[in-house]
């Protein structure tokens, strides 16, 4: 039998009044437990819950309703994205001026083959559950372990994070710092990139941020770069070592002339900015050699090699056509 308790300013039908704004209720199933929530009519706002996440949890913590009522339907990604196994994909960089390995972007997946979660949708639940620097932290960890082994010094690892889940870098970062001690890593192999850059709101965090990674002779990448973030401020104000360009520019920029000209801009920026430009998405032998003819540092994509377990090394000369 576990116990729901209830901080809340509104009465709730079927709950046992501790005392005034105080209720609780006994199950011994979940399903119990969402009928009851299912038949409140409150604002989930208004509720604070504490109690097991799932029959075989015994974590305890406080949630507001719509959060906690997730967390119930939701148990088995949940309990995944606490206690499952992840490792990491690896797709393959080249640097287009020396006809070489970059690195390899890690991508997160389930270690267990028959827990096959799609990476958004492990974030998506995360999200909605209050997990979300937690699975970042943990897909963070990930990516740094899968580097063992696999991919030599002097080789990077471009490693995604939420800058929402960091609300104090020096802190949130402590233990993502801590591993890369752990396992003697260097850390000039590693570029921590900002995923959903278009969707920044404070670029002032972001930019402490990104000094704390750098402070730790870290790189720094911003990931999907469009028009709002190819500008001299944007970037003279945040000094990443490499920008992304988002695949939608890098499509058809063989013909395309609109993507042509906004390549060769954040190009032109960010060079004189002294900051490398990748390009990602490259599916076309064409693509990647308008990319090599303007300049373009690096590139990813499926025509040079998708993710997988092991850190590919793609046949280069055949890609360029030597």
């Amino acid at each position: 039998m576990k116990r729901l308790e209830s901080n809340c300013s509104s009465e709730l039908d079927g709950f046992e009044t501790i005392e005034d704004g105080l209720y609780a209720i006994e199950y011994d199933r979940i399903d119990d437990v969402l009928m009851a929530l299912d038949g409140l009519k409150i604002n989930y706002s208004k509720g604070l819950w504490q109690g097991g996440l799932s029959q075989t949890s015994t974590i305890e913590s406080m949630f507001d309703l719509k959060e906690l009522i997730t967390r119930f339907r939701q148990r088995e990604t949940v309990e995944y994205i606490q206690e499952g196994n992840f490792i990491c994909h690896l797709q393959p960089i080249i640097d287009l001026k020396q006809n070489s390995i970059y690195g390899y972007e890690s991508l997160l997946r389930s270690a267990d083959p028959s827990k096959q979660i799609h990476p958004g949708k492990l974030f998506e639940v995360a999200n909605e559950t209050g997990l979300h620097s937690f699975l970042d932290q943990r897909a963070r960890q990930a990516a740094i372990v899968t580097r063992l082994g696999q991919i030599e010094v002097g080789v990077k690892s471009f490693i995604n994070f939420l800058p929402s889940t960091i609300y104090n870098p020096e802190f949130c970062l402590r233990h993502t710092f801590q591993i890369v001690e752990k396992y003697g890593i260097d850390p000039s192999d590693l570029v921590f990139e900002v995923v959903e850059t278009e969707k920044i709101d404070d670029v002032e965090h972001l930019k402490r941020v990104l000094e704390t990674y750098k402070r730790q002779g870290m790189k720094v990448a911003l990931d999907d770069v469009g028009s709002g973030f190819a500008t001299i401020e944007m970037l003279q104000l945040l000094q990443p070592d490499i920008v992304k360009i988002d695949r939608s520019y890098v499509q058809n920029c063989d013909y395309d002339e609109q993507n042509q000209a906004f390549l060769e801009k954040v190009r032109h920026i960010s060079h004189n900015l002294g900051i490398k430009v990748l390009a990602e998405g490259i599916e076309r032998k064409e693509e990647l050699l308008y990319c090599r003819d303007i300049g373009i540092d690096y590139v990813q994509g499926f025509y040079i090699g998708k993710p997988s377990l092991h850190a590919a090394i793609p046949d280069l000369n055949e890609l360029v056509g030597i």
